[in-house]
């Protein structure tokens, strides 16, 4: 056995172990499952409490926007931005992981600013805006 293969194996070997510790932290709830970053930590972004939207009914919502939001990779990073934009006052909000877009239903105009610092809050990043109804 040669030097190569023993920096193969140490390479190998280092990250098993890496894989390990996040499955672990995954598995406990102590690591974000898509970036690894331990929870609570500034990369990771804060946790919004789910919200029960009550009232579904769009009528009631006079303007809408569409948003690309990035960094989202499974349905947990759905259900936290999700969390996030319905915590806005007024706002309903439906999440697709597919193509990564987020329609935001809201009883008070919604802005760019206020979009984009509420999912950086959940720790992702708004890509785009496109007010859809209202002024």
């Amino acid at each position: 056995m040669g030097p190569a293969d023993i920096a193969i194996i140490a390479v190998v070997a280092v990250i098993v172990v890496m894989a390990v510790v996040r499955l672990v932290g995954t598995t406990r709830g102590t690591r974000d499952c898509c970036s690894g970053a331990k929870k609570g930590a500034a990369s990771g972004g804060r946790s919004f409490p789910a919200v029960e939207v009550a009232d579904k009914d769009e009528s009631h919502y006079p303007y809408a926007a569409e948003l690309g939001i990035g960094g989202m990779s499974c349905e947990r990073c759905v259900a936290a931005v999700t969390n996030a934009l319905d915590s806005l006052e007024g706002a309903w909000a439906t999440v697709e992981l597919a193509g990564g877009h987020a329609h935001v239903r809201s009883k008070a105009p919604l802005t760019e600013r206020v979009c984009r610092q509420v999912v950086e809050q959940a720790g992702y990043r708004l890509v785009s805006f496109r007010q859809v109804t209202g002024k």
